[in-house]
């Protein structure tokens, strides 16, 4: 039995079988990456919170990692956010920077 139109973009297993194509990755002095400090929902104390990172999450965990080191704070990567303990704002711009992104402070 024949269908009428013939047109059958996703009855057939070869439309889908095409691999999806990867997003291209923007590069890292066009990201808009934000550093801020904000005591927002975090009990009183102040953190600061670096925004914007397209990159993977094996890249942003050992962007966080050098950012600990150079800052000598804790911190922890939630959601694609990287948070470091205390005011690490002039230390953040300056680690980030050297890795080639084009941070902003925001905020005041």
């Amino acid at each position: 039995m024949a269908t009428k139109g013939g047109w059958q973009e996703f009855s057939r297993p070869e439309s889908l079988s095409r691999p999806a194509a990867a997003a291209p990755a923007t590069p890292r002095a066009q990201q808009r990456v934000r550093v801020q400090r904000t005591k927002a929902g975090k009990g009183g104390k102040t953190v600061t919170l670096i925004t914007g990172l397209e990159v993977p999450r094996e890249e942003a965990q050992g962007l966080l990692k050098q950012l600990k080191a150079t800052a000598g704070t804790g911190g922890a990567l939630k959601e694609g956010v990287i948070e470091l303990q205390g005011d690490q704002v002039a230390a953040a711009l300056a680690a980030l920077e050297r890795e080639g992104f084009r941070p902003k402070q925001a905020g005041g």
